[in-house]
């Protein structure tokens, strides 16, 4: 049974699509079979999920697997709003959560969203199974817990802790789908822009298994000169 705030959440979301945003979201997001697209635009849901973030659990998984796609955007909009202000022992059962229903997960724009800011600030304080859970993720069958696995280190990046994104780009350096290619290439750019001669350094290791695009990705913030050797030679 769904709440007044869940019923209101959802009316607001209709009342805000438009059909010009949601032609394009069809052809950027190409969304799956049964997978039904409203047009709202994701500042317009990512303020709703500000002004809905105290929904009831029941509600946010109610969202999580809903067939919208934008509902479940908001639903890991409001997960993201919590876990900013949470607390340690909040944050782990966000992080429960959330690890449980990654199948709901499943589009670029929803990793994206909340990968590194739901498991984020559980990875920076270093739980011993947080590398096995990324290691498990990646290890995944499914692409978008493989690029969850991926964008969660962003966060990690961010505090100048490099090794665990460096790892997962050796472990999924010939993965079969280009949004790992470009998620990979991705983080190694956010490390180039905190440390261009570690990514530089990697580069020179690791080229010959790297995707063209990730090599692309990763070096869009060297100097010309040197961007254009690692993409010539890959």
């Amino acid at each position: 049974m769904t709440t007044h705030e869940l019923e209101a959440l959802r009316s607001a979301l209709r009342d805000r699509a438009e059909p010009d945003v949601r032609i394009q979201q069809i052809r950027v997001l190409r969304p799956p079979e049964g997978d039904e697209l409203l047009g709202v635009r994701v500042p317009v849901v990512r303020k709703l999920a500000q002004t809905h973030r105290e929904l009831v659990w029941e509600d946010v998984d109610a969202l999580l697997h809903s067939r919208v796609h934008e509902e479940r955007l908001a639903g890991v909009l409001v997960l993201a709003e919590r876990m900013r202000t949470a607390r340690r022992a909040q944050r782990q059962v966000l992080v429960d959560f959330y690890l449980a229903r990654t199948g709901c997960v499943d589009n670029w724009d929803l990793v994206d969203a909340s990968a590194h800011v739901v498991l984020g600030p559980w990875l920076v304080e270093g739980p011993e199974d947080a590398l096995d859970v990324l290691d498990e993720l990646a290890a995944s069958s499914r692409l978008w817990d493989r690029r969850i696995a991926v964008v969660a280190t962003l966060a990690l990046i961010r505090e100048g802790r490099f090794e665990t994104t460096l790892h997962l780009a050796r472990a999924l350096c010939r993965d079969p789908e280009p949004l790992i290619h470009k998620a990979l290439g991705w983080m190694l750019r956010e490390i180039g822009r905190r440390d261009g001669p570690l990514l530089v350094a990697f580069l020179g290791q690791h080229l010959a298994d790297l995707p063209r695009i990730t090599v692309r990705y990763a070096t869009e913030l060297l100097p010309a000169a040197e961007r254009a050797r690692f993409v010539r030679t890959r």
